[in-house]
Protein backbone atom coordinates (compact mmCIF):
# COMPACT_ATOMS: atom_id res chain seq x y z
CA UNK A 1 0.00 0.00 0.00
CA UNK A 2 1.23 3.05 -0.95
CA UNK A 3 1.91 5.79 1.25
CA UNK A 4 0.68 9.46 0.77
CA UNK A 5 1.43 12.43 3.29
CA UNK A 6 -1.34 15.31 2.63
CA UNK A 7 0.05 18.58 3.85
CA UNK A 8 -2.38 21.35 4.10
CA UNK A 9 -3.59 23.93 6.95
CA UNK A 10 -7.45 23.70 5.13
CA UNK A 11 -9.43 21.12 7.23
CA UNK A 12 -11.47 20.76 4.86
CA UNK A 13 -9.11 19.77 2.23
CA UNK A 14 -7.27 17.49 4.17
CA UNK A 15 -10.31 15.63 4.93
CA UNK A 16 -11.74 15.56 1.66
CA UNK A 17 -8.10 14.34 -0.01
CA UNK A 18 -8.11 11.51 3.04
CA UNK A 19 -11.45 10.38 2.12
CA UNK A 20 -10.97 10.17 -1.50
CA UNK A 21 -7.34 8.80 -1.10
CA UNK A 22 -8.19 6.75 1.03
CA UNK A 23 -11.00 5.49 -1.02
CA UNK A 24 -8.23 4.93 -3.81
CA UNK A 25 -6.45 2.19 -1.59
CA UNK A 26 -3.82 4.91 -0.26
CA UNK A 27 -2.85 4.76 3.15
CA UNK A 28 -2.72 8.60 4.14
CA UNK A 29 -1.17 10.72 6.71
CA UNK A 30 -1.93 14.28 7.29
CA UNK A 31 -0.33 17.27 8.09
CA UNK A 32 -1.31 21.19 8.76
CA UNK A 33 1.77 22.70 8.29
CA UNK A 34 5.67 21.91 7.17
CA UNK A 35 6.44 21.18 10.47
CA UNK A 36 3.96 18.74 11.46
CA UNK A 37 4.58 17.04 8.21
CA UNK A 38 8.47 16.48 9.63
CA UNK A 39 7.47 14.95 12.74
CA UNK A 40 4.62 12.79 10.53
CA UNK A 41 8.08 11.76 8.21
CA UNK A 42 9.51 10.78 11.14
CA UNK A 43 7.64 8.26 12.38
CA UNK A 44 6.68 7.34 8.59
CA UNK A 45 7.72 7.95 5.27
CA UNK A 46 5.78 8.52 2.38
CA UNK A 47 5.75 7.94 -0.85
CA UNK A 48 4.60 11.24 -2.39
CA UNK A 49 3.88 14.25 -0.80
CA UNK A 50 1.06 16.71 -1.40
CA UNK A 51 1.94 19.90 -0.38
CA UNK A 52 0.29 23.23 -0.05
CA UNK A 53 2.16 26.06 -0.82
CA UNK A 54 0.54 28.86 1.59
CA UNK A 55 0.56 27.80 4.76
CA UNK A 56 1.45 28.97 8.77
CA UNK A 57 4.40 28.00 11.13
CA UNK A 58 6.43 26.33 8.16
CA UNK A 59 4.76 26.97 3.81
CA UNK A 60 5.32 24.44 1.63
CA UNK A 61 8.28 26.76 0.21
CA UNK A 62 10.57 26.17 3.41
CA UNK A 63 9.38 22.45 3.59
CA UNK A 64 10.55 21.90 0.02
CA UNK A 65 13.55 23.25 0.97
CA UNK A 66 13.89 21.48 3.86
CA UNK A 67 13.61 18.03 1.75
CA UNK A 68 15.96 19.47 -0.73
CA UNK A 69 18.60 20.29 1.74
CA UNK A 70 18.18 16.81 3.51
CA UNK A 71 19.22 13.29 2.18
CA UNK A 72 16.77 11.51 3.99
CA UNK A 73 13.86 12.44 1.97
CA UNK A 74 15.29 14.35 -0.75
CA UNK A 75 13.99 11.79 -3.07
CA UNK A 76 10.03 11.55 -2.11
CA UNK A 77 8.08 12.78 -4.89
CA UNK A 78 6.30 16.22 -4.20
CA UNK A 79 3.32 17.33 -5.55
CA UNK A 80 2.24 20.64 -4.88
CA UNK A 81 -0.60 22.16 -4.78
CA UNK A 82 -1.54 25.99 -5.16
CA UNK A 83 -4.03 28.79 -6.34
CA UNK A 84 -0.54 30.80 -7.01
CA UNK A 85 0.53 30.05 -10.77
CA UNK A 86 3.74 27.84 -11.02
CA UNK A 87 5.17 30.73 -12.52
CA UNK A 88 4.78 33.00 -9.76
CA UNK A 89 6.76 30.84 -6.93
CA UNK A 90 10.18 32.28 -5.77
CA UNK A 91 12.65 31.06 -7.60
CA UNK A 92 14.50 28.87 -4.96
CA UNK A 93 10.69 26.97 -4.66
CA UNK A 94 10.63 24.88 -7.78
CA UNK A 95 8.66 21.44 -6.95
CA UNK A 96 8.92 19.00 -9.58
CA UNK A 97 5.36 18.70 -10.01
CA UNK A 98 2.76 21.31 -9.44
CA UNK A 99 -0.99 21.23 -9.27
CA UNK A 100 -2.39 24.70 -9.36
CA UNK A 101 -6.06 24.99 -6.81
CA UNK A 102 -9.05 24.61 -7.88
CA UNK A 103 -8.18 21.20 -9.74
CA UNK A 104 -10.72 18.22 -10.27
CA UNK A 105 -10.90 15.29 -8.22
CA UNK A 106 -9.91 12.91 -11.72
CA UNK A 107 -6.94 15.15 -12.19
CA UNK A 108 -5.45 15.07 -9.01
CA UNK A 109 -6.06 11.21 -9.29
CA UNK A 110 -4.36 11.30 -12.69
CA UNK A 111 -1.39 12.77 -11.00
CA UNK A 112 -0.93 10.81 -7.84
CA UNK A 113 -1.13 7.44 -9.98
CA UNK A 114 1.73 8.87 -12.76
CA UNK A 115 3.71 9.65 -9.83
CA UNK A 116 3.17 6.54 -7.67
CA UNK A 117 1.00 4.15 -9.56
CA UNK A 118 -2.20 3.01 -8.00
CA UNK A 119 -3.04 2.74 -4.23
CA UNK A 120 -4.19 -1.10 -3.12
CA UNK A 121 -5.12 -3.53 -5.78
Amino acid sequence: MKTLLVVDDEVGITEALNDLLSEEGFHVLVAGNGREALARMAEQRPDLILLDYMMPVMDGRELLLALQAGTAHRDIPVLMMSAVPRTSLPPDCQPGHFLRKPFTIDRLLAEVIRLVGRGSP
